[in-house]
This record gives C-alpha cells, structure tokens and sequence, in this order.
C-alpha cells in the first residue's frame, strides 16, 4: 500500500477528495496501491470491468473513445493530481473510454472493494466524495454546453484553459502565470472538436497576440488568464 503522508498530500489535490479532513485523506492513503506505465501503456481499454480509479501522480494520460466510423478521438489529457475511471467504478458500469500514457507515468490505484470499506467506515467520506462528484458532473456539463454552442476560437481557448487548469491543480498553484503544454496543435484541435487548420489560425493569432508560443509537440501559455478573454 501506498501509505505515508505524501500520498495523502496528493490525494487532497484532487477534486472528488477536496472536502476531506486530513485524518480522512491518511485513511484514504492506506488504501492506495502505486502503480506506473511506460508510455503507449493503456491504463485500461473501452469496455473494460470498472473496478478501479486512478489518481495520476506524475506524467500524462489520454483519454480516447473509438467513433462509430472507426475512428479515435481523444477526449481528454490528464496531469498531475487527475482522477479518472471513478465513475464506472461507483457505477459498476464497464469503461465509457480507454486512457493511456502519453509518456511515463506512475499513479496510485483505488479498488473499489478497498474504497467501499473505508466508506462504510467513515462515512463523512463518502458524503465528502459524493460532494465531489456532483461537482465534477456539473463542471461536465457547462463544458459541454460550452463546446455545443461556442466558436472554433472559443473551443480552442476552453481546450488551452482546461489543460492549463489540470497543471494547475497538479502543482497546487491556482492562479500560474506561465504554463508549458506538453501537446500538438493536432492534439488540441482533437480536444477542441475543430478541424487542424481552423485550430492552428486561431493559435497563431493567439500567438501573434504574445498569449502564447508554440513549439514542436509544445504550447508555453504566457498569459492563461488572457484565454478567457476568447471564451463567449
């Protein structure tokens, strides 16, 4: 088990867990197993028993899910701090998505009986984590709304602000005034639900802007908070 009090520091970043008492967070820790995976690794595949959540320590995940014509396109990348598959897992459901490292990566693991049992034995937890989650799927929801009836521009913007808020939390730091997105343009555009080219004119105008710099494989955010300024 992963126990200590670095992992109850790291648990307490992730949002399902940020209404939990310290002494919660060291029992939450207790059931924690590490886990790592190399890059290319799937964490877990579309379909899939859901019986584990993960809660990413160090690296990145994509989260991907294979349309009806085959194709697969990315939903999400996670960061530091990141939790993900906890809802197949309370919902005894089998995964929605694959998610797999972008690059090294190492994380704990929660199974559900182990999560279930502390639960049970301290419920605060569970209406702690149930907090959380109500949270989360409310958050899920505007993004949606967002992406539904926002421009290419306003998409882009969201997608470059999400990747700068999952950075964020991973290092604790809520209001970062400079930010390395370790991603393509293709990726972003992905994320975004825009084509290549209407993504990469919209980030070479952000560019021209000073509100960012691109690179190979790259995005440095010099300015997050001016990215709301696209966002309509």
């Amino acid at each position: 088990m992963a126990g200590g009090e670095e992992t109850a520091r790291l648990l307490s970043r992730v949002s399902l867990f940020k209404g939990l008492s310290d002494r919660d967070l060291r029992e939450l820790a207790q059931v924690a197993v590490p886990r790592s995976w190399l890059a290319g690794e799937a964490v877990f595949q579309e379909g899939d028993p859901g019986d584990t959540c993960y809660v990413l320590r160090l690296g990145c995940v994509r989260v991907t899910r294979r349309h009806s014509d085959g194709r697969q396109i990315t939903l999400a990348e996670l960061r530091e701090g990141s939790i993900f598959g906890e809802l197949a897992m309370f919902g005894g459901e089998t995964r929605s998505a694959t998610v797999e490292a972008v690059e090294r990566s190492t994380g704990l693991a929660l199974l559900a009986g182990d999560l279930r049992r502390t639960m049970l034995a301290h419920p605060q937890i569970a209406v702690a984590m149930l907090e959380g989650l109500a949270d989360r799927i409310r958050a899920a929801n505007e993004r949606l709304s967002r992406q539904t009836f926002q421009t290419v521009e306003g998409r882009v913007a969201s997608a470059l602000l999400g990747q700068v808020e999952a950075l964020a939390a991973g290092t604790g730091d809520t209001e970062p005034r400079e930010v390395l997105i370790r991603a393509t343009q293709a990726q972003i555009a992905q994320l975004s639900g825009s084509s290549r080219e209407s993504a990469s004119r919209f980030l070479a105008k952000l560019e021209r802007a000073g509100v960012i710099t691109t690179g190979r494989g790259k995005i440095l955010v010099h300015e997050p908070a001016a990215l709301n300024n696209y966002i309509y």
